[in-house]
């Protein structure tokens, strides 16, 4: 097969591997190879285009795949980057994507955990030091998407920092690595879901847990809980408003019914919270705009507190790790007694 010159969003196949193929249709501008998921993944340009190319290296990696395609054909969002087209090559099943300009907030293979978090240079430590108002917008952006997903019949799995994309110089956002995501509602099959724990809800670590929209609910609300406070909804942390709090300690709850049923109703909510906000910031401004143009009436601080910036978030982890265990312990002891 001649193959030179192939271009990335025609092609329906070609017998090369994945990287012998990059290399005659344009430059590997970035690899990540080092991945848990099965896949690899590449910047390439392309005729002055640049595009976000993964492939599969493994089954897992492929049933991955496969998963997120079913996504991309149902859901279009201006934060949900472009599935510009599938094929498959020598080593498997091969996505391209829209490159979109951007900082992951969480990269486990470069960033030591907690530590590599804190670190002032790293993405996260950055996003958390912006203006609450430009966090609040992002948060905004993801929701949006969630609730778009949600009403389209899929339930998010593996949701965390590292799928979030932020540009810091257009401040846009983006979600990315949406290979777990699958119809739902679901009966776990497994011990565990995919995950990182400071997001997941008490039921994805529980065998014969149903997984669904209100366990898309807690993820949401641990976001926020992470980006806006140091992950406990301590109100000393806590950078929103008492209306965002609120909402959030519905949204996290550790049993299921006790959370929003759905996350439109959550999104619904914390929409609401955000605008009562805003209309604070907006008489406030009537009444004083020399200190609301000074930057001092910041629309998500009027009932809220300064975030601890220095915050220990190994401590902040270990905090995270008991309130998800103890939920574990509470959704089994349910499911072994008949109560779900």
């Amino acid at each position: 097969m001649n193959v030179m010159g192939l271009d990335l969003l025609s092609t329906e196949g070609t017998d090369l591997g994945i990287e012998p193929l990059l290399a005659r249709s344009g430059t590997i501008v970035r690899a990540y190879r080092e991945q848990d998921s099965g896949c690899v993944s590449f910047v390439v340009e392309q005729a002055s285009q640049r595009l976000f190319v993964k492939a599969v290296l493994t089954p897992a990696g492929a049933e991955s795949l496969a998963r997120a395609e079913a996504l991309h054909a149902a859901v279009r969002h201006p934060a949900l980057p472009q599935l510009l087209n599938a094929f498959s090559c020598a080593d498997g099943p091969v996505h391209v994507y829209t490159w979109v300009p951007g900082e992951v907030l969480y990269d486990y293979v470069t960033m030591d955990g907690a530590r590599g978090r804190a670190e002032p240079s790293s993405a996260h430590a950055r996003f958390r030091a912006l203006p609450i108002s430009r966090i609040v917008d992002s948060l905004g952006v993801i929701y949006d998407l969630h609730a778009l997903i949600a009403q389209k019949g899929f339930v998010a799995v593996d949701f965390y920092d590292g799928c979030i994309l932020y540009d810091f110089v257009d401040h846009r956002t983006w979600v990315c690595d949406l290979d777990k995501y699958r119809p739902g509602p679901f009966v776990l099959a497994a011990d565990r879901l995919p995950g990182s724990r400071r997001f997941m809800a008490p039921e994805e670590s529980v065998r014969g847990a149903t997984i669904d929209q209100r366990t898309n609910v807690f993820t949401l609300g641990r976001a926020a809980a992470i980006l806006l406070g140091d992950g406990d909804l301590e109100f000393d942390a806590w950078r929103g408003n008492d209306a965002m709090h609120a909402a959030l300690r519905e949204a996290t709850m550790p049993e299921p019914d006790a959370r929003y049923a759905s996350v439109a109703l959550f999104v619904e909510a914390w929409a609401d919270a955000v605008s009562d906000s805003r209309r604070i910031l907006s008489a406030t401004f009537e009444a004083n705009p020399t200190n609301a143009e000074s930057g001092n009436a910041d629309p998500v601080l009027q009932s809220g507190q300064q975030s601890r910036n220095d915050q220990d978030d190994r401590q902040v982890d270990r905090r995270d790790d008991e309130v998800h265990l103890e939920g574990v312990r509470r959704v089994e002891s349910d499911l072994l007694s008949g109560q779900r």
